[in-house]
């Protein structure tokens, strides 16, 4: 761990969550959206994602235009299993980590998501492990698509920096995208980018005891 910490802003997604998205891509390229893999990718999407999560379309207007996307026809509950599939589970140790984590720091979650997959993963939660929401486990939760703002852009950290009072460089952010990553430490704050094949439990909080 870095030094003078007393602040940690989690990413959820690859870090807390397990999650695929080879699997939404395959399972849209199998509906028919064929150029789906050039619309969406972790470190790069089309406006139409980019604006679903910023909650600045509506659930209706996501699915008609992924409908249109289609030479096939897709029933919105097609379109949301797809869009979900890439929503794996949560590790047990990771959550134990949580509440360990939080006698000693301030947790906050910090999040680029979506109406669908925040009713979805908090639905795996509450399924495997008995959690109403992801909620539980930090003092305050920053979804991209209920504050209308979404990472990297520098107005969401300082909005997250400025609502807790933190000072950036008592901050550590972890993240799996460089991107994101990049656009925090323009800001000062202390970062960890979980590379591929890294895990919270394994590379970074190891020593912890259970």
């Amino acid at each position: 761990m870095i030094e003078g910490i007393k602040h940690i802003i989690f990413d959820l997604g690859g870090v807390l969550l397990n999650i695929d998205y080879s699997l939404t891509e395959q399972a849209f390229v199998a509906a028919g959206i064929t150029n789906f893999p050039q619309l969406y990718s972790q470190l790069n999407q089309s406006s139409l994602f980019d604006k679903w999560e910023m909650g600045q379309i509506e659930r209706e207007e996501f699915i008609e235009t992924l409908q249109k996307a289609s030479p096939a026809t897709l029933t919105e509950d097609k379109i949301v299993h797809a869009w979900n599939a890439m929503l794996l589970d949560f590790p047990v140790r990771r959550l134990q980590l949580l509440q360990q984590l939080r006698m000693y720091y301030d947790l906050l979650l910090l999040s680029n998501t979506n109406e669908i997959h925040e009713h979805a993963f908090n639905d795996i939660l509450m399924q495997s492990h008995g959690m109403p929401n992801i909620g539980v486990f930090f003092d305050k939760v920053y979804l991209s698509h209920r504050v209308g703002l979404r990472k990297p852009m520098r107005e969401i950290f300082e909005r997250v920096l400025d609502d807790n009072g933190l000072r950036a460089e008592h901050t550590l952010f972890i993240d799996d995208s460089p991107q994101h990553i990049a656009g925090a430490r323009e800001l000062g704050i202390q970062t960890i980018y979980l590379e591929k094949g890294m895990t919270i439990e394994k590379d970074i909080f190891k020593n912890i005891k259970r």
